[in-house]
């Protein structure tokens, strides 16, 4: 008899990390997640950002995700839908840790380009959206789906969306929908149209010349952002300072796409629908990414522990009967003192981002 000896291949790495000339590539390595983020992904993004930003060799970062569906699809909800179910502090680490991350991007002393090329959600707009080049192509589809699971756009995402032109960033926030790449162009989340055939030659040219150099070289005229069009109908909606107004609105409006928004709108959780509505307000008055970071680390607690979060992942990806069962389950109910809550100072937990990304948190 032979015997034979199992040879058993070692994991492929969450997070692949490469140097190519003058380039180091951060490369998100779940495929078969759409690259869904998890607190590993998280530490060694940070850890590359740590190496190479000290590195002489290294004069450009690039992030791309692996597989054909897309950069990012966002965090993984079901790991913290599990550890909501255990009091949350896994996910309170995580997100300290993240956001610490997102901070970090937006003031990296080295260019950091992000290819957005395909699915691009929550946690995947905030390793990409934040960065000094952003590039999209046909295949982008990008997009805050947060309300739809009863949870309140973060990653910097309120940042993002309160400054997009007019109230595009509210429409965006409120319906939970995806846009494509120009659309992020008009609304600020991106800087360069590229054609997705055209990604791994930029890449190989990213590693021989200077960025600026390359993105001119790739980048082309987008098509028309489909939301352009619909500037008119959004921004007068949108424009009102509580949810139940901006829904009468879009069902008044005689275009058929608003009336379709509403729809779109009033599926979603009312308690994370007027939070984040409260929470695009009040990013619109915070001074930089860093204090809006913070701000929404208080709600993404608040969110974690209140009963629609549960109940919106299990709706939509536990059981996936799409039919959440929202508490409280009409706008009418939600309480102003409710939403209100949400923005209250942590006690003794709030995190405090410092001007370079790092994270602390206060003690009790």
């Amino acid at each position: 008899m032979i015997e034979t000896t199992r040879t058993t291949e070692a994991p492929e790495p969450e997070v692949r990390l490469e140097r190519t000339g003058h380039l180091g590539r951060i490369i998100l390595n779940r495929p078969r997640a759409i690259n869904a983020l998890t607190a590993n992904m998280v530490s060694l993004i940070s850890g590359a950002l740590d190496e190479w930003e000290h590195d002489d060799g290294v004069a450009t970062v690039l992030l791309s995700g692996a597989g054909e569906r897309g950069l990012c699809a966002g965090g993984d909800i079901v790991a913290i839908y599990r550890d909501a179910g255990n009091g949350g502090a896994e996910s309170a680490r995580f997100w300290a840790e993240e956001y610490a991350l997102n901070a970090r991007i937006s003031t990296y002393p080295k260019p950091y380009v992000a290819l957005m090329d395909g699915i691009v959600l929550g946690g995947g707009v905030g390793v990409s959206a934040h960065a000094r080049h952003r590039v999209v192509t046909e295949r982008t589809k990008v997009g805050m789906p947060e309300t739809g699971i009863g949870f309140v756009p973060d990653v910097g995402g309120t940042y993002l969306l309160s400054r997009a032109p007019g109230e595009l960033g509210t429409h965006a926030a409120l319906t939970a929908g995806t846009m494509t790449g120009a659309d992020a162009l008009l609304l600020g989340l991106a800087d360069i149209y590229v054609d997705s055939s055209r990604l791994e030659e930029l890449a190989a040219a990213l590693a021989q010349k200077p960025v600026e150099e390359v993105l001119q070289d790739f980048g082309s005229e987008a098509p028309e952002a489909p939301l352009a069009a619909a500037r008119s109908w959004i921004d007068a909606c949108y424009a009102h300072e509580d949810v139940e107004c901006i829904v009468d609105a879009l069902l008044a409006s005689e275009s058929g796409e608003a009336n379709a928004a509403a729809a779109a709108v009033q599926a979603k959780s009312p308690t994370a629908l007027k939070v984040t509505l409260a929470s695009l307000r009040r990013a619109r008055e915070l001074p930089d990414l860093a204090s809006v970071l913070e701000q929404e680390y208080r709600v993404s607690l608040r969110a974690l522990a209140a009963p629609d979060f549960a109940e919106g992942v299990r709706a939509q990806v536990i059981d996936k009967d799409r039919s959440p069962q929202w508490e409280p389950a009409t706008l009418d109910e939600v309480r102003q003192a409710d939403v209100q809550a949400y923005f209250a100072p942590l006690q003794g937990s709030e995190l405090q981002l410092t001007p370079n990304g790092s994270t602390s948190q206060e003690l009790s």
